[in-house]
C-alpha cells in the first residue's frame, strides 16, 4: 500500500468517525474498553506475578 493510499484511508475513516453523533462515539469507546485484554496479557508473566503479590497482601 502506498503512502498516499494509506493517508486517504485514514482520512476517510476519521471523517466517518467524526460524522457520527457524539453519543454513538461515546458508546463505542465504552464497549471497546470492556473488550480489551488486561495489561498483564500484553506484557507477560512478570506483571501478572506482581499483580498477584499485591492482591494477596
Amino acid at each position: 500500500m502506498k503512502t498516499n493510499d494509506y493517508v486517504k484511508y485514514l482520512t476517510v475513516e476519521w471523517l466517518n468517525y467524526m460524522d457520527q453523533p457524539k453519543e454513538i462515539r461515546k458508546e463505542q469507546r465504552k464497549s471497546h474498553k470492556g473488550t480489551r485484554q488486561p495489561i498483564s496479557f500484553w506484557f507477560g508473566v512478570i506483571p501478572l506475578g506482581i499483580e498477584m503479590l499485591f492482591k494477596r497482601n
